[in-house]
């Protein structure tokens, strides 16, 4: 299906940036993913086994350098650049807004929003003169609503990301890409556990019940999967799915109203 294809992922050593990774292979595309820890970027690529069609390029995608070398790599060693997924993005220093600190915000806004206008602006110089592209921003059922205290960065800049990627899909449709944001609900990722423990207390709880409070909203009432989430890259990225842009997808359990 995506056979000769060519995806970058960021933050894609592990959890749903990972899965996405692996389905793409699967389908034969190469992948490029960027992580920041280059020992955990190498065992992912052997874990992959995949060979030459898998590459690992460190980085830290709240700086523009970084996040622009994925992409100049992926073009250097396999010439194209025919998905982008804009996985990576979090947040740390939960707090309500009166006591948000500046240094929180600016990450959260590198972390989120800028990590995945600078990716689709380089990705997007290439695609356009092929005149193909399919980007996914991932983004979270916290961008479609307002329903935890303590993370006003986390929505803000999910929110955010959800009108960027309408403003893609709008500008560049005509130039035969795409561009889509999937927004998962609870996915007890490699970030939500290393985060959620400070998350869960800023709001008073356990990382338990933080993890509790995500399913019960749901109507099938567990967390999603990474596998759940892949599944829709995959369609967005398909022949199938060429017509579906601009849409905001979600992978949430009926969370979301």
């Amino acid at each position: 299906m995506l056979e000769g294809q060519v995806a970058v992922i960021t933050g894609g050593t592990r959890g749903i940036g990972r899965a996405i990774a692996e389905v793409l292979l699967g389908k034969g595309a190469s992948v490029v993913v960027n992580g920041r820890n280059a020992e955990k970027g190498a065992r992912a690529i052997e874990e992959m086994e995949a060979g030459e069609r898998a590459l690992f390029v460190a980085g830290d995608v709240t700086r523009q350098e970084d996040v622009e070398n994925v992409l100049d790599a992926a073009i250097q060693q396999f010439g194209k650049v025919d998905i982008l997924v804009n996985n990576a993005g979090g947040s740390s220093g939960f707090a309500p807004v009166a006591q948000m600190t500046e240094e929180a915000w600016q990450e959260a806004a590198a972390w989120i929003l800028h990590s995945a206008f600078w990716a689709t602006r380089r990705a997007l110089q290439d695609m356009e003169k092929r005149k193909y592209g399919r980007i996914i921003n991932i983004s979270s059922v916290e961008g479609r609503q307002a329903s935890k205290t303590a993370v006003s960065h986390y929505i803000t800049f999910k929110h955010a990301l959800n009108g960027f990627t309408k403003a893609v899909a709008f500008e560049y449709g005509p130039h035969g890409i795409t561009c889509n944001a999937i927004s998962p609900g609870g996915v007890e990722t490699d970030l939500m556990t290393e985060a959620g423990p400070a998350a869960a207390e800023s709001m008073g709880i356990t990382y338990e019940e933080f993890k509790d409070n995500y399913a019960q909203e749901t109507s099938i009432k567990r967390l999603n999967t990474v596998e759940e989430v892949a599944a829709v890259a995959l369609l967005l990225v398909s022949p199938e799915g060429g017509g579906i842009t601009g849409a905001n997808l979600p992978v949430d359990g009926g969370t979301a109203l």
